[in-house]
């Protein structure tokens, strides 16, 4: 199954191309997971994406390591803040983190975080930016660290101009995604037990 092809819950949906756009100009994100006594924990994290997939990494030791190895199910976070340039809004995705202790991994992944929206860069760096990103990726590269994929299963996304249309009475139908159920059924559910109109 396509990135594209999954479950999508979003009134202010992004376009394909501006998802795409907004993760790959991303220089992080919040990586949330659940302990073992069940309490939901988010970091902020250094962030790539590629071939469709979040990729992170941290030291194997981590207590974020052995909760997805116990259980793979988390999300992910990403703000439009975190690339400036990109589209306004939020992209969060459900998903399940595949850990990566491999050099093939390692070999594109040290580079892509050094040299990428993380690091300060794009497009072709100065002699002295390619000396600070090397650094970057010589220091990355200790024994105990992995790389965690996290394969989007479900999409929560706000596009935040969208919003602003709707806002203004000039967003179109097309525009707009599916009705959510908490739009349709809980909000004037929750409206009549208020009293409001």
């Amino acid at each position: 199954m396509s990135s594209t092809e999954h479950e999508v819950v979003s009134i202010y949906p992004f376009t394909n191309n501006q998802r795409e756009e907004l993760l790959t100009k991303a220089r992080e994100c919040v990586f949330n997971w659940s302990t073992r006594d069940g309490w939901p924990v988010g970091v902020v994290h250094a962030f790539v994406w590629r071939n469709g997939s979040g990729w992170i990494t941290c030291g194997a030791h981590r207590h974020r390591v052995s909760a997805i190895r116990r259980d793979p199910r988390c999300s992910v976070v990403v703000s439009g803040v975190s690339a400036p340039d990109g589209p306004n809004g939020a992209i969060t995705f459900k998903g399940r983190a595949i850990i990566h202790d491999d050099a093939e991994t390692k070999k594109w992944f040290y580079p892509a975080l050094a040299r990428g929206p993380y690091g300060g860069f794009e497009g072709s760096l100065t002699a002295e930016e390619e000396e600070a990103a090397s650094a970057f990726e010589t220091r990355l590269d200790s024994p105990l660290r992995v790389i965690i994929e996290i394969v989007p299963e479900k999409w929560i996304m706000l596009d935040s101009d969208k919003m602003a249309k709707d806002t203004e009475g000039t967003l179109t139908d097309e525009e707009r995604g599916p009705l959510l159920e908490a739009d349709a059924v809980r909000m004037p559910a929750e409206m009549k037990r208020r009293g409001l109109s």
